[in-house]
């Protein structure tokens, strides 16, 4: 049987539907009710019968911080697809995400140690490589260095990162993936759905910086693919496209029918901007739109090395990012029409 940590998750909502149509035993963790029934929306987006494929996976409650109820959920599994993690570039939430990302790794990571023949999935993240600043395509061998150009989240996903490697010199059989800006629909208020929502309010400015993108699916579809491998010991970065902000938001901007940004967003204006929502959110108590590190990872152009996956993988090829970024749109617009008319 298989077990998805973070399903709820826009990736691990993909992971899951993969694992459904494979016709795979899965049993899967959640927090909250509202989070599990949602995951039944995404495979909506694919599939007439969502229900039923939702219908056959075996929802446990528990947490990765939950060390008891993880050890529930690991009985009788061989195979784990670690997906749960915290994101947030809001100051104060940081103890939290770098709990969830290390602790609850290194939690995951001693459960599967403590069963017979388990094969763990991890998945970490492209911040995780670690960023210096520089300009220059990463990949898997980038070593990783103490920067002011990592942020917290990266700092977080590296740790965790730390606690997979201790599990392979324990004995883990155990690989990473490095996915970079994954895009899929879903909940529209999270991850890089967030993209979709405030392109269809209208983005006057774009900024200098860019980054590579990849469909859920494919990143669910590689992950099923090296768990049926002999890889170990070893992470890839999952990675289709390198694109430039000022294109991605232009073409998400055309295919929802609305204006493309026309103006670049300077350093300054981002400085700007940056303090005054740290203001806002002191004196309102909201959460900003946009913080000092987004602001300063957004002007930054991070681009990656995807030939090692596709070495390892020589039948598989990512989608054209351009057909992901069209379904989406239109996928966020059926809800948003949807919306509205109730």
């Amino acid at each position: 049987m298989i077990l998805v940590t973070g399903g709820t998750g826009l990736l691990g909502s993909h992971l899951l539907m993969r694992l459904v149509e494979d016709g795979s035993q899965i049993r899967a963790i959640y927090r909250t009710q509202k989070k599990r029934d949602a995951v039944v929306n995404v495979f909506g987006y694919y599939h007439s019968n969502a229900e039923e494929l939702w219908q056959k996976i075996e929802w446990v409650k528990g947490d990765v911080l939950d060390v008891p109820s993880l050890t529930d959920a690991m009985v009788g599994i061989t195979q784990v697809y670690h997906c749960a993690a915290a994101v947030t570039f809001i100051p104060k939430e940081e103890a939290y995400m770098q709990k969830v990302n290390a602790e609850g790794t290194a939690n995951v990571v001693n459960a599967c140690l403590d069963m017979p023949n388990v094969r763990l999935c991890h998945v970490s993240s492209v911040a995780a490589i670690g960023r210096d600043g520089s300009e220059k395509i990463i990949g898997e061998e980038n070593e990783w260095k103490e920067s002011k150009h990592n942020a917290a989240y990266a700092i977080s996903k590296h740790n965790a990162e730390m606690e997979v490697w201790r599990g392979t010199v324990e004995g883990l059989d155990a690989f990473m993936v490095n996915p970079t800006l994954i895009i899929g629909p879903g909940d529209w208020d999270q991850s890089t759905g967030v993209l979709f929502k405030n392109t269809w309010k209208g983005l006057p400015f774009y900024t200098r910086g860019g980054n590579c993108f990849v469909d859920a699916r494919d990143v669910a579809e590689v992950m099923v693919q090296m768990m049926k491998s002999n890889i170990r010991n070893e992470r890839f970065i999952v990675g289709a496209e390198n694109r430039l902000h000022k294109d991605v938001f232009g073409r998400l901007a055309t295919n929802m029918g609305k204006q493309p940004p026309k103006f670049e967003a300077k350093r300054w204006m981002t400085e700007v901007v940056w303090r005054v929502e740290k203001l806002r959110s002191i004196i309102t108590g909201a959460k900003p739109f946009i913080t000092k590190e987004v602001a300063q990872h957004a002007l930054q152009l991070n681009r990656y090395n995807n030939s090692k996956l596709l070495k390892q993988l020589p039948d598989f090829s990512f989608r054209d990012m351009n057909e992901t970024f069209a379904f989406v749109c239109e996928q966020y617009m059926k809800d948003k029409y949807s919306t509205d008319q109730n």
